[in-house]
């Protein structure tokens, strides 16, 4: 099991992150993988079609929408969504495993799902951030610097926005992504703190009594 800067066993957490398209959240979800142990991203199910790129198991679980179906009734999905006729879910035993062994779970989902995941079973797991832009003109210049989209769905992008950015006071923390540097530390603590809470008592106890233990020894 993995530990804390003590090393103490500790059991996981889920890091929620969540934003409006264009924000910022994809690049200081990806920097906190590359930087941080013990970190690993929640794959999501989904019946939406493979795309050429994508690995099976790596960016999503593939589902036929029968399967899917098959999953949410049967309790197996902490979250699930509509999004553009696709349906989206994060399973339930790849989570629970993880966390059990100490590994923290990043998951990069909408308001909708992280109110979901606060009602699971896992609910007292779920650490939530709101990534906001500095500003609406910030926001469309982002989006539009990425020249992925065209002006249309750009459009629909920030009307979206405007519909997510109200639900920020439903969230643990709140970061306003004017530097991505210092947004990135900034959530890079919210975990190593998080980290530390999530210490149970029992396994402090272990460590003192091994510790008194080896006091002993070496003193005698």
């Amino acid at each position: 099991m993995s530990s804390t800067p003590n090393e103490i066993d500790r059991r996981g957490i889920m890091l929620v992150v969540s934003s409006p398209s264009g924000a910022g959240k994809t690049t200081l979800t990806r920097n906190l993988l590359q930087e941080e142990e013990d970190v690993v991203m929640s794959v999501s199910v989904t019946t939406r079609p493979k795309r050429g790129s994508e690995i099976e198991g790596v960016h999503y679980f593939f589902k036929t929408q029968k399967q899917f179906d098959r999953m949410r009734e049967s309790g197996e999905l902490l979250e699930w969504a509509t999004v553009h006729d696709n349906c989206y879910g994060t399973p339930k035993d790849a989570v629970e495993a993880a966390l059990a062994s100490g590994k923290d779970v990043l998951f990069d989902i909408d308001w909708q799902g992280t109110q979901q995941l606060k009602e699971s079973a896992l609910a007292p797991d779920v650490v939530t951030v709101f990534v906001l832009p500095p500003s609406a003109a910030e926001l469309k210049a982002r989006l539009e610097r990425r020249a992925e989209d065209p002006p249309e769905v750009i459009h629909r992008r920030l009307r979206n926005a405007a519909e997510e950015i109200p639900h920020w006071n439903e969230y643990d923390y709140v970061l306003v992504n004017r530097d991505l540097d210092k947004s990135f530390l900034r959530l890079r603590s919210i975990l190593q703190s998080e980290r530390l809470k999530r210490v149970q008592p029992d396994n402090v106890k272990a460590f003192v009594e091994k510790l008194l233990a080896e006091l002993k020894d070496v003193g005698s």
